[in-house]
């Protein structure tokens, strides 16, 4: 079982324009909207692939019923509570050259006896066949350490959690020693306190000493760079996918997707390593923050490349492709 928990939920408004002028009008070519948040678009994605999930979090006024009847009509089970106020809007304005600019809407105050309720509801489906997958922001009025309070409640139950977050909430995270965690390359240069862009080596000794921690796999994005994975049989580097992109919003939440969606299949390594890469792919071709279709991951695993790299991180071996296997035994 896969529970999927949004703090933060949104309504996603994307909006496409020409070129955004600061201070003038601005006339909207095309406006998507979408059920949104990171644990929300994990559901999303999970339910293309053909899995299922539970999306658990803090609904609240029009908007909220909006985000509850999108989730019932796609097929995916929802228990979320039911706060004061409205689910906030976020609005993302994307240009014709790529530029993505993001308005996002603080959201609702949330009580801590509406946290308790919801933290009761998440042990009530803790148990050792399911994966609580925390990710995104959280809304005012909720804690630092509401997501480390979690991995160790319900680790007690013997479930297993993927944290995807940033700042604050990921280093308080990381502590409680969830079991996969998917950061990007800038959330682990924050985590170390770098300020330039490290490098591909020491983002893997960054996620090495994590794994120290007690975490059992992680998996960094790197964006056009690709994305690494520390996994049980070592460390992976696969090479970006060539697609034509159309934003990159969500596409993190889709990588998130691809590790839950493993974990519960019980998929091999190197068949979660393709999976992930393929969907994250597979969401900078879409429009707002809507899955890629099971087919286009399908065919996009067949382009994965991945790259063994050694103990010391300073050699890569390629292993081969799958193409290049069907190759070896066909002759």
């Amino acid at each position: 079982m896969i529970v999927t928990v949004t703090m933060n939920p949104a309504i996603d408004k994307t909006v496409e324009i020409d070129s955004l002028i600061q201070g003038g009008l601005n006339r909207i070519k095309k406006v998507e909207y979408d059920a949104g948040g990171k644990g929300i678009n994990v559901s999303k994605t999970i339910r293309e692939l053909g899995g299922k999930s539970i999306a658990a979090g803090f609904l609240g006024g029009n908007n909220g019923k909006t985000i509850a009847s999108v989730l019932k009509a796609k097929g995916i089970e929802s228990d979320f509570v039911w706060v004061d106020g409205e689910t906030r809007t976020n609005t993302k304005v994307f240009e014709e050259s790529g530029t993505l600019t993001e308005l996002n809407e603080p959201g609702p105050v949330i009580t801590k006896s509406q946290i308790g309720t919801l933290v009761r509801k998440l042990l009530g489906y803790a148990d050792i066949d399911t994966l609580f997958v925390l990710s995104g922001s959280i809304p005012a009025g909720v804690p630092k350490d509401t997501y480390a309070e979690i991995i160790r409640a319900v680790h007690q139950k013997g479930s297993k959690v993927l944290l995807d977050a940033d700042g604050e909430l990921f280093r308080q995270g990381v502590d409680a020693a969830p079991d996969i965690i998917k950061p990007n390359r800038v959330e682990l240069e924050e985590y170390a306190e770098m300020d330039y862009r490290a490098s591909e080596e020491e983002l893997l000794k960054i996620a090495e000493k994590l794994r120290e921690k007690g975490i059992g796999s992680i998996a960094v994005s790197m964006g056009k760079s690709g994305a690494l994975f520390l996994l049980k049989d070592g460390a992976v580097k696969c090479p970006s996918l060539s697609v034509k992109a159309h934003s990159t919003v969500g596409a993190g939440d889709a990588m998130v997707a691809g590790l839950a969606y493993s974990w519960d299949k019980k998929l091999p390594e190197e068949e979660t390593i393709r999976l992930c890469m393929a969907v994250s792919a597979g969401a900078v071709t879409t429009i707002g923050t809507k899955p890629p279709e099971k087919a286009l991951v399908e065919s996009l695993k067949e382009q994965v490349i991945l790259e063994r790299l050694n103990e010391k991180y300073n050699n890569v071996v390629p292993m081969k492709s799958r193409k290049a296997d069907e190759k070896t035994k066909q002759r």
